[in-house]
């Protein structure tokens, strides 16, 4: 699978069929969700607090949620979905 930051597309804003979630996983500081079509979203767990925070057994409890577009971890209460990380990935980031 590639590993890739950036949206696809001229920047679409309603998910597709290939935007649905097949994995979800964590590195050193990062978070990187798998798509059906192959493409890799990584993002930092720093964006994500309740994640951040998170033990790694708590990580690993995830669902699909929203018909595949979402991610849900019941044990943080923490939904997120595919368009939203296509987004922040793409989008520059300040510091403050």
């Amino acid at each position: 699978m590639s590993s890739s930051s950036s949206t696809h597309g001229s920047g679409t804003s309603v998910p597709g069929a290939s935007d649905r979630v097949a994995d979800v996983r964590f590195g050193d500081g990062t978070m990187s969700v798998d798509l059906e079509d192959g493409r890799t979203i990584t993002v930092p767990l720093a964006w994500y607090p309740r994640l951040r925070d998170a033990s790694a057994e708590q990580r690993r409890n995830w669902r699909i949620a929203g018909a595949g577009y979402g991610i849900h971890w019941p044990e943080i209460d923490e939904d997120l979905g595919v368009e939203g990380l296509l987004r922040g990935a793409a989008a520059p980031r300040r510091s403050p």
